[in-house]
């Protein structure tokens, strides 16, 4: 090929100068976005063309054809470079020998190549036995060589498509579906795959093929922005990273946003949430429009053979006032007025998720563009109908994404645009935040038996993460916006002050639960004083069950369920009246007296493991084994200094977790010993993985660890080292604090920190060496963060003083930050 190339204004036509114009067009060059993507497919379209045209001249019978990402010019800096050699099968050995010409070069610079030879029999052989390439060949563009070949491959290839439709496109979704359950949904991930997760580039592909087919088309508003902002992205990523990735890594994301030119890595990743919930909706849409058009295609004919050949008319089945069941749908009455009816937004909502259908996207979009403003405060039916919604259970969502498709949510509720597509950076949450509120009112539907004012659990529900778009302390920020949310949906005052009450404090039950000696009347009251009714506290014991079972699977337990219903007794009771005493120290159970006379006799320490089984909350016993609660192992051992992080190091050399810890003196009975003291300690643990060890292994590992001969630091330091480290990653460091009027038996030293190996070892050993004594404490360990309190006493048994509380805070901090 000679002459100036078209795209850069290079004189040299060759491989050379075509890589030093690829390398100026993607580290110098101003464009970005779809004209870097156009110019990078020209430029590489004229190499190419030019590499064709030196080796095979004026050839008929042969041409050189771009297919998929490349046929659709969407070439990202590290994509594939997909092309088919065409020919008419005259020459096989000529078309072998040019390929060989076009495909080194592309070698030779290090371009990935997904190529092919065939004839177009062979092509629409091979489309036909893959869906894939049928795909690729989908978008088919002529580079070079016999324009004649290619066109007719590509009529002879979507005619075949069409003809197949049936057929195909129910693979076609099968396909989708086996992928998205693989690869997850992409507006939720924190790392996602830009290409394969739900709601990505391979499902905006799809619904090109889909409007191919002639046979139903995808919902076009926002679908090409969209598709534009994950190319974007993936650009980016591209060049951040060097690498032909698709996925977009937590170490990558700042540097992709500022490469995109976006405050941060947050704004990035709400951006990628937005564009993949426009695509899964339209994929959802266009889905459920190809099986209403496959399964009208199958009893049209047998309809119109009962008619007599006349068209059969579509019924429309009543639902509620101006709303109507039509083919599968909900849809709007012929008679209703959106613009005098400003009701029926939430009326056509609730109608579809009671019914369990999905409100149809056209009847969405003409309620988005013709209803009326709620007025302030919205009439009663229009709080019923949004509590209706709310509680439909599961159809619940699907709706509520199509309102949110069309605006109408933000529409309805101002505040919720703080909180859309917000990314969670925590490993424990598995959706977004919005997405996280609907699915905390579908749990919360199912509780609404349990409570007085199902209304108010809902709306809760709804509201409780709402300040998490604002600075600050979410569930404060929150408490402000609930309570004005509340006054505008119609809530009275008092109902307004229970909303904001549940959403300040929708935290407190799991963190007091989990984290405080609930046996300390201190805590019982300061949790009776915040909630304040026995009516709010049956609300938020529901909301903290509903928040947690759709905050993710290592949010919620049998063993954290039996605490906050042990914290709610205790403090329904003190509201009914009944001030707890202060209690008395427990009377000993008979094993760990047995245990506590045996570890006197022995002069070590003796072990017990019991397994702790019960079914879950709100379940009936499964059949077969019962889920697993724990693990209960009892230690007795002679009181001696060192025994809290000996235990600790030995099970967490055995890599047992620690689920709660409680240490307590044990004196002997007079007739056993006069003056003899045994540190009981009663743990409840669990396998990190595989098999619990035997008893008697942790016994001969802990007295090794008390005489000194076990090096349980040398252990867990070797096995931090073995451990993985996320690459441009770095854990936010620890923060250990003093919980103010918690006890009035002993001081609250509560630390958060990375979760890792000997964690608890490293405390244990701190605390013992700062001469304080450790009555209790209360391990949480919420996916890779630990959040642990401890209840330490002076060697006399009292709190600490509040200087000598503070001191120890800023040395344990300061250990764990080493």
């Amino acid at each position: 090929m000679t002459g100036t190339d078209t795209h850069t204004g290079t004189e040299d036509p060759g491989t050379g100068g075509y890589a030093a114009a690829r390398l100026r067009l993607l580290t110098e060059d101003a464009r970005s976005g779809p004209p870097r993507r156009s110019a990078l497919a020209g430029l590489t379209d004229d190499w190419l063309a030019g590499l064709f045209g030196a080796a095979a001249g004026p050839a008929r019978g042969v041409s050189l054809v771009a297919v998929g990402g490349y046929g659709r010019g969407e070439l990202s800096p590290r994509s594939d470079l997909d092309l088919v050699l065409l020919h008419d099968g005259s020459d096989p050995g000529a078309v072998a020998a040019l390929a060989d010409r076009i495909w080194y070069p592309v070698w030779d610079l290090g371009l990935s190549l997904d190529h092919s030879v065939r004839t177009p029999a062979e092509a629409r052989a091979t489309a036909a036995e893959d869906l894939k390439v049928q795909l690729g060949l989908l978008d088919a563009r002529h580079l070079a060589g016999d324009t004649t070949l290619t066109a007719g491959l590509r009529t002879a290839v979507l005619t075949d498509w069409r003809n197949q439709a049936p057929r195909r496109l129910p693979e076609l979704r099968e396909l989708c579906a086996e992928r998205a359950a693989r690869q997850g949904e992409l507006r939720y991930l924190l790392e996602p795959d830009l290409k394969e997760a739900r709601g990505g580039l391979r499902d905006a592909t799809a619904l090109r093929a889909v409007a191919a087919s002639w046979l139903a088309d995808a919902p076009r508003e926002g679908l090409a922005d969209a598709r534009r902002r994950l190319l974007d992205v993936r650009d980016a990523l591209h060049l951040a990273t060097g690498r032909a990735t698709d996925r977009l890594a937590l170490q990558e994301q700042d540097q992709v946003a500022a490469e995109l030119g976006l405050l941060d890595a947050d704004t990035l990743l709400r951006q990628v949430y937005e564009a993949a919930r426009v695509i899964a909706y339209a994929a959802d849409v266009t889905w459920r429009e190809v099986g209403r058009v496959l399964r009208a295609r199958a009893v049209r004919p047998r309809l119109r053979a009962m008619l007599g050949g006349g068209r059969p008319a579509t019924e429309r089945s009543p639902l509620a006032e101006g709303v109507v069941e039509q083919d599968g749908e909900v849809v709007l009455a012929r008679a209703a007025r959106p613009d005098r009816d400003p009701v029926l937004p939430l009326r056509a909502a609730a109608a579809a998720a009671q019914a369990g259908l999905p409100l149809s996207p056209h009847a969405a979009r003409h309620l988005a563009a013709t209803a009326r403003q709620l007025p302030t405060p919205w009439p009663a039916e229009a709080r019923e109908q949004l509590v209706t919604l709310l509680g439909s259970g599961r159809p619940t969502v699907e709706v509520w994404e199509a309102l949110e498709a069309e605006g109408l949510i933000a529409r309805l509720l101002p505040d919720w645009e703080r909180v859309r597509c917000r990314p969670q950076r925590n490993a424990v949450h598995i959706w977004t935040v919005d997405r996280h509120l609907i699915e905390t009112a579908v749990r919360a539907s199912a509780l609404t038996r349990r409570v007085g004012r199902p209304d108010l659990l809902l709306v809760a529900a709804l509201l409780h993460d709402i300040g998490k778009g604002w600075p600050g302390d979410h569930s404060v920020a929150g408490e402000i916006i609930a309570k004005d949310v509340a006054a505008r949906i119609g809530f009275d005052h008092a109902d307004a002050a229970v909303l904001a009450t549940l959403v300040r404090h929708h935290l407190l039950l799991i963190e007091t639960a989990t984290r405080r000696d609930l046996d300390d009347p201190a805590t019982v009251r300061s949790v009776a004083d915040a909630v304040g009714t026995q009516s709010t506290l049956e609300l938020l014991h529901a909301l903290t069950e509903a928040d947690a079972l759709a905050t993710g699977p290592a949010a919620w337990s049998s063993w954290r369920g039996n605490l906050v219903t042990d914290l709610v007794r205790r403090v329904s009771g003190v509201l009914a009246g009944a001030a707890p005493d202060e209690p008395e120290p427990a009377a000993p159970t008979a094993e760990q007296e047995r245990l506590a006379i045996e570890a006197f006799r022995t002069g070590g320490p003796v072990l017990a493991l019991r397994a702790q089984t019960e079914p879950a909350p709100g379940a009936d016993p499964p059949p077969g084994e019962p889920e697993p609660l724990g693990v209960e192992l009892l230690i007795a051992v002679p009181d001696q200094p060192g025994v809290l992080p000996a235990v600790a190091g030995v099970l967490a050399v055995h890599r047992l977790t620690v689920r709660t810890a409680e240490l307590r003196a044990l004196r002997l009975p007079d007739d056993v010993d006069d003056d003899g003291t045994i540190l009981l300690l009663d743990w409840r643990v669990a396998a990190e993985y595989g098999s619990l060890p035997q008893a008697a292994r942790l016994r001969t590992d802990l007295v090794r660890a008390l005489d000194g001969t076990l090096d349980i630091t040398g252990r867990l330091a070797e096995r931090d080292a073995a451990y993985p480290r996320r690459r441009g990653w770095t854990a936010p460091p620890p923060r250990v604090t003093v919980a103010p009027a918690a006890s009035r038996h002993a001081t609250v030293i509560e630390v958060r920190a990375q979760d890792a190996p000997g964690l608890l070892h490293r405390i244990g050993s701190a605390l013992e060496k700062a001469g304080v004594r450790v009555r209790s404490m209360h391990v949480s360990t919420l996916g890779a963060n630990a959040v642990d309190a401890f209840y330490v006493t002076t060697g006399t048994g009292a709190p600490l003083p509040e200087e000598d509380a503070g001191s120890l805070a800023r040395v344990l901090e300061e250990t764990l930050r080493a």
